[in-house]
């Protein structure tokens, strides 16, 4: 497994957080993703050898957010 710290741009509200928390969960080899909202931070826990972080932020992509590794 590998965690990264994410930062999250382009969120309006707190469903906006939820949404995105909603969409990468189902995903298959995403272990676990927590999204702040106030902070525009997210922590996401995956399988590097099932999906790749790209795959994931794009997918962010494609429901209106930009996400990046925090560094």
């Amino acid at each position: 497994m590998e965690k990264i710290n994410l930062d999250i741009s382009g969120m309006h509200c707190g469903a906006c957080a939820m949404g995105i928390e909603m969409l990468v969960s189902n995903m298959a080899g995403v272990k676990s993703i927590s999204v702040n909202y106030d902070s525009k931070k997210g922590v996401l826990e995956f399988d590097p050898g099932k999906i790749s972080k790209d795959q994931i932020f794009k997918s962010i992509e494609e429901i209106g957010y930009k996400a990046s590794i925090l560094e």
